[in-house]
């Protein structure tokens, strides 16, 4: 791996991850099986940037390689009121949650950055900031459809299936630092 530097972003300071979060969308794209078209309209501003602005808490990270951003780690601290009434129906329609939830938001690598352990390292930062909420004891992370790699990389970091999304053109998965808060409803 090369020498890379890690640099956390606020504000319009995330502008360094427009080419790379557009890269995300196109790479979703190209896995998915299931409405693939749907890509089409996503992308920096109606997807990071618009979530960035809407979250109660967020934590962006970019990984530099002589200056490039070459990957990034976006996450959030959302209401659960605000993601129960989301027109995407994200969380499960059964079950009380906390009042914060800790979503993983976007995690990508450039070609040629993947399997190096970056990804680990950028999930690594993400999970430390999120569990550094005590109010957050549930964390999700939607995956498109076809992405079965970074589904089985989340499973392997001790999240599990929760539900489907939009008719399974995303998979939600989750973990819980408190069993009891949120025992009854998974």
């Amino acid at each position: 791996m090369r020498t890379l530097t890690f640099k956390e972003l606020r504000g319009a300071d995330i502008e360094q991850c427009r080419e790379l979060c557009d890269e995300l969308m196109a790479f979703q794209k190209s896995k998915a099986f299931m409405e693939p078209e749907r890509f089409d309209a996503m992308n920096f501003d109606t997807r990071m940037k618009k979530s960035y602005e809407s979250a109660l808490e967020k934590h962006v990270v970019v990984a530099k390689d002589g200056g490039i951003p070459v990957g990034y780690v976006f996450s959030t601290v959302e209401s659960a009121e605000g993601m129960r009434n989301s027109p995407f129906k994200l969380l499960p329609p059964e079950g009380a949650f906390p009042d914060r939830i800790g979503c993983l938001s976007n995690l990508y690598l450039k070609e040629g950055y993947r399997g190096g352990g970056l990804g680990t390292k950028l999930f690594d930062v993400s999970m430390e900031w999120l569990e550094s909420f005590p109010d957050v004891d549930t964390i999700f992370i939607y995956i498109s459809n076809g992405n079965d790699e970074e589904h089985d990389f989340y499973i392997k970091h001790g999240f599990s299936y929760s539900h489907d999304v939009l008719g399974g053109f995303i998979k939600a998965v989750v973990k819980t630092r408190n069993p009891r808060t949120t025992e009854a409803t998974m």
